[in-house]
């Protein structure tokens, strides 16, 4: 076993609690700004949608799945990859999304539907592949996950506080109108402060031991982008449905990512290093994108 599998990060249960209100607080602003309407509006393109979420839950995991079979890292980096590839979509998904050219309110309804499908299938997705991929079976039955006892706390970090903000913008509608901005900043700011913890708490960690993650998270991320963008594609979907499928798929909540590894996998180094480098890759990479697409309007497509 190599070294980067022996390291343990560190969080007191103290700065874990921290850190999971963190999350939970982030997802409630996050679901502020959601509206019955997002849902019927996603209703209009349901093949759009069906393929955004196939590509975000079934597709790109299996295909990391075959990844790291091709790789073969060290399986605490192996399964890092599985439990990233397993995430809902990421907090700025919409708007590179926006950014992009892409279409948005396709956007916003593949990222909300996908936390809500999250709830189950992160942690299906995790016990499944993990457990298939015979390396990491060890780490598993070490650790001892429990799928029901993660769907429970996926809940408890997705669902309740989707539920919350839903419950909340229906009700008041004025408080919500003054509340979504200030709340998107603070989203933003307490995320990053979130991933900047996770960092700042094991730095020494991260600065030794980055350059074995570097190139394998480059080939995952843009193996998720390519993922989305392909199977949206292969079903003729038009360019600004494309340019949102691929994004989705390629920008994964890795702040709830690094949550799991903290409370079910005792901070895992492996893990915990792939998945804090894809936080700050995916929005290099994601920008990037975001940033070529937005000088190019998207080509009519074919009738």
């Amino acid at each position: 076993m190599s070294d980067i599998d022996l390291v343990r990060l560190n969080f007191n249960p103290q700065t874990l609690f921290v850190l999971n209100c963190v999350l939970g607080f982030v997802m409630f602003g996050v679901s502020l700004e959601l509206k019955a309407s997002d849902f019927r509006e996603a209703l209009r393109t349901p093949r759009a949608l069906a393929i955004g979420l196939l590509g975000h839950h079934v597709v790109f995991p299996a295909f990391t799945y075959l990844l790291v079979h091709l790789l073969e890292p060290r399986p605490s980096i192996a399964l890092g990859m599985i439990l990233v590839s397993s995430c809902p979509a990421g907090n700025i998904s919409n708007f590179l999304t926006h950014f992009a050219r892409g279409n948005t309110a396709l956007s916003v309804s593949i990222s909300t539907l996908s936390t809500l499908a999250a709830i189950v299938m992160t942690p299906l997705n995790i016990a499944f592949w993990g457990g298939l991929y015979a390396p990491a079976q060890p780490i598993l039955r070490q650790v001892a996950v429990n799928p029901l006892e993660m769907l429970g706390h996926v809940f408890l970090l997705l669902g309740l506080p989707l539920a919350l903000g839903l419950i909340v913008s229906r009700r008041w509608p004025r408080f919500t109108a003054w509340a979504q901005r200030p709340m998107k900043f603070f989203s933003l700011v307490f995320f990053l402060v979130f991933v900047l913890a996770a960092l700042g708490a094991n730095w020494q960690y991260f600065v030794i031991y980055v350059g074995m993650v570097v190139g394998v998270v480059f080939l995952h991320n843009a193996s998720a982008l390519a993922t989305g963008y392909g199977l949206a594609w292969a079903v003729r979907l038009t360019e600004p449905d494309r340019r949102a499928v691929a994004i989705e798929c390629g920008i994964q909540n890795s702040g709830l990512g690094l949550i799991l590894i903290f409370n079910f996998f005792d901070g895992l180094g492996g893990m915990a290093v792939v998945t804090a480098w894809w936080g700050i890759w995916h929005i290099v990479a994601g920008l990037s994108l975001a940033t070529f697409w937005s000088r190019r309007a998207p080509v009519p497509a074919r009738p």
